[in-house]
């Protein structure tokens, strides 16, 4: 189901392209959509270009976070894909947030192979792409975390370990996910912005008007407040429901049958994108105030790095918080290493029996487990 988003991401690819056409023959005689990025920085003035020495680091050692995003996102969604255990309304909504930060990934490499003395040369539509698969990734993210506590949220009121949500319900999330963050990633280049109105361009984005980031910056600063305070006081719901159920029973609860242990993995999944996003979204909003004494331009490589630890971040929160994530995720490299999985079971068979090695009279995996977590939790 989250393997929509990247036909979602190709559906912004033509939104944008047609409707900057559109726009460029509706106002080129009017407005500056002719010129490129040079002029705009130019009437900025505050441009800061790194060195050659320095660009090339940050690519190289930007292009290799950038490799790990990719793979390490990309394994996590084949887990979810391969193991039975994850097919559940939460994995599958974990999974299109792993298909937000590999978009992601994409979106970084693009950025870093198109800054620095490139940045000028870029054309209006350039640049609005640019920045727009940035800002599709950053609302997909944002959105999946959103949805991820709504479905938290029905799980813990039911007291489950996982929601009711039919996958019909989790497909129409992930197209409204998707829909939405296209959406917002379009948005500059549909007309918010100053390429009509030199004198309200930010610094930052030197074609973006201050308003927008104004109103993008308060908008996603209102959602994290939002999202911290509901899953803070599922948090507190959680604890106080697990101390009364252990007081009514004579043994002790198994924790990791209560919803709790999910809450943790998405607590510290968002606890890592407030921490790594909202430096960069105070920036925004002292750009978008105008605020010329506070060097921003300075600051703009560091939000990039924070940006970008962000998506190396998720998957290592989602391998150590998640047991069964992690294991298979040595699995899913066992295969790879080792090949298919037809090709280890010929080669296992013509290996000669031993004590340690007898497969034959291993127990099956045990579905006790799922049976557990899809039950309710009563005491």
């Amino acid at each position: 189901m989250f393997l929509l988003s990247p036909y979602l991401s190709s559906l912004y690819l033509l939104f944008y392209f047609s409707f900057s056409r559109s726009l460029y023959k509706m106002a080129q005689n009017n407005c500056y959509y002719n010129e490129s990025m040079q002029f705009f920085y130019d009437k900025v003035g505050k441009r800061q270009g790194l060195n050659s020495t320095m660009l090339i680091t940050v690519q190289v050692v930007g292009s290799t976070f950038c490799i790990f995003i990719l793979v390490a996102n990309s394994m996590v969604i084949a887990a979810v894909i391969t193991n039975k255990r994850f097919h559940y309304p939460f994995y599958y909504l974990l999974a299109n947030l792993a298909a937000s930060d590999f978009l992601a990934g994409i979106a970084y490499v693009y950025l870093m192979f198109n800054t620095g003395d490139v940045s000028p040369t870029l054309t209006i539509r350039e640049y609005f792409f640019r920045q727009g698969l940035l800002d599709v990734s950053l609302s997909a993210s944002l959105a999946n975390l959103l949805v991820i506590a709504l479905e938290r949220y029905i799980s813990v009121m039911n007291w489950k370990v996982h929601s009711n949500l039919t996958k019909r319900r989790v497909i129409l999330l992930i197209v409204l996910v998707w829909s939405i963050s296209i959406f917002m990633g379009a948005v500059p280049s549909m007309g918010w912005n100053c390429i009509c109105s030199l004198d309200s361009c930010s610094a930052m984005a030197p074609i973006f008007s201050r308003s927008y980031l104004i109103f993008w910056s308060v908008s996603n600063l209102i959602i994290f407040v939002a999202m911290v305070a509901i899953y803070m006081r599922i948090y507190a719901y959680v604890k106080r429901k697990t101390t009364m159920l252990m007081s009514h029973t004579s043994s002790s609860l198994n924790r990791k049958r209560t919803p709790i242990k999910l809450i943790k993995t998405v607590m510290a999944v968002l606890g890592a994108f407030v921490v790594c996003w909202t430096p960069g979204l105070i920036v925004m909003l002292l750009d978008g105030l105008k605020c010329e004494d506070c060097k921003l331009q300075k600051l703009k490589s560091l939000m990039l790095l924070l940006a970008v630890a962000n998506s190396v971040m998720n998957p290592c929160i989602y391998s150590y918080k998640d047991e069964e994530m992690w294991t298979t995720f040595k699995n899913l490299m066992r295969c790879i290493g080792n090949g298919t999985r037809r090709q280890r079971s010929t080669r296992a068979n013509a290996k000669p029996l031993g004590s340690s090695q007898d497969a034959s009279t291993s127990p099956p995996a045990s579905e006790e487990r799922k049976s557990d977590d899809n039950g309710s939790l009563d005491s």
